[in-house]
């Protein structure tokens, strides 16, 4: 479970390690993977993302909830 993104439905591929001399061994290509926070439904949620998903955009990352300097500024004055 841990190796697929639950946004593309990226998951494992198998094939061959090749030698010089051409045999062939099993092997496994892994996405990459990274849990991240997103709001979904307006609740938080972890959910495991591939690299790819969270470089193009389709996913919102949930941050932490902080007063923004410049919101605390503009009120002041």
């Amino acid at each position: 479970m841990g190796k697929y993104c639950e946004i593309c439905a990226k998951g494992k591929m198998s094939g061959h390690k090749v030698s010089h001399s051409n045999r062939k061994t099993n092997r496994i290509w892994a996405p990459n993977v990274q849990s991240v926070r997103v709001i979904i439904g307006g609740t938080p949620m972890r959910i495991n993302v591939c690299t790819r998903c969270l470089r193009s955009g389709y996913v919102q990352r949930a941050m932490p909830a902080m007063k923004a300097p410049v919101a605390e500024a503009a009120a002041e004055e």
